[in-house]
């Protein structure tokens, strides 16, 4: 091309290996033109030093389509959901061909009324809805509310129907359960009791895990003594209180399983009765709390969502079925679970 004559719509089209027709839609802001053909235009027009660049990118942009996602979550206050948060910011603009307007909303009141009400609420204003909620009636009805309203709903790492007709993205529980059981039985010196903390049964995924975890040793460690789960109800300082409860009335105690909420809580009440680094402990999330206590020894073992992948496939599943809603499928994605010990952070 003769680089002294000014590049026209001919060259740009050309130079996209598209027809000057093609080009002239994307100009004008057609609908009738690929997103992908849109981008190859864009680009090839950048190659070439277009001189209407500045209308080009303006009309590309405003026909991408645009989603609002809505997500609700657990307390501010807790590591694990901040991060959830600032893993579905980051994952927003690796999103492809669209613009995501992101919405979230986090629970203090995780009352079923509370969490089932702000669901609707919010799915009164987003294209679709993730949540992390615990399985209760209310909140079905609220699933089915929303799906009667074409929101589409997506529960995060823990599932809320059985069933497997509500939209899940997380880990496979009954293998997080007997992976930590595995740890008990190869890394305790000789079987002895194990204490459990869990933090409300009607997370499906911490009453799997603890079915994981008990199918383990009835099948392959017998010999252990597994003591009945204690409620943390998702409270940093009831799990410090019943982790206490737990090493003061069982002095013999070989190890404790977090399965639910409250690991900080676990953590301090190790540390204040000088029983960190006695016992194998096995927790959830490699976060700021637990990679020192990993580190020093109050933690054994860490399971960890991954979470930059968990919203990622949130996102791309809420844009698939948004966009197809008659495809079908129901898009669960159940993903591997990350492993942490001191000698690998």
């Amino acid at each position: 091309m003769d680089q002294t004559k000014r590049p026209t719509i001919k060259d740009v089209a050309a130079e996209a290996n598209v027809s000057v027709a093609t080009v002239n839609r994307v100009l004008s802001g057609s609908g009738a033109v690929r997103q992908g053909t849109r981008e190859r235009v864009r680009l090839a027009a950048e190659q070439i030093g277009f001189y209407g660049m500045g209308a080009l990118r303006s009309r590309i942009a405003a026909a991408r389509p645009r989603y609002r996602f809505g997500f609700l979550l657990h307390q501010p206050s807790r590591a694990f959901y901040r991060n959830i948060a600032e893993a579905l910011r980051a994952a927003v603009p690796t999103m492809p061909d669209c613009e995501i307007e992101l919405r979230t909303v986090f629970l203090d009141d995780l009352s079923p009324q509370n969490v089932a009400s702000r669901m609707l609420a919010l799915g009164a204003e987003c294209d679709a809805v993730g949540v992390v909620a615990a399985v209760h009636p209310l909140v079905t009805q609220a699933v089915d509310t929303l799906n009667a309203r074409n929101v589409p709903v997506f529960a995060l790492i823990s599932q809320i129907s059985a069933t497997g007709h509500v939209r899940y993205i997380g880990l496979d529980n009954w293998k997080v359960g007997r992976t930590a059981a595995w740890v008990f039985e190869h890394v305790c010196r000789a079987p002895g009791k194990l204490g459990i903390l869990v933090g409300n049964h009607r997370y499906r995924c911490q009453e799997m895990n603890e079915s994981g975890f008990r199918s383990y040793f009835r099948e392959h460690a017998p010999g252990f003594t597994l003591l009945e789960p204690l409620l943390t109800f998702e409270s940093s300082a009831i799990a410090q209180e019943m982790t206490e409860k737990l090493l003061n009335e069982n002095p013999d105690l070989s190890g404790l399983y977090v399965a639910g909420g409250g690991i900080t809580g676990a953590i301090a009440a190790l540390r204040s009765t000088g029983r960190a680094g006695s016992l194998v402990v096995v927790g959830y999330e490699l976060m700021e709390s637990t990679r020192p206590a990993l580190l020093d020894g109050t933690l054994t073992f860490i399971i960890s969502h991954p979470l930059a992948r968990i919203a990622q496939e949130a996102l791309a599943g809420m844009i698939r079925a948004v966009s197809a809603p008659n495809e079908g499928g129901n898009f669960t994605n159940i993903l591997p679970f990350e492993i942490y010990t001191r000698e690998n952070i």
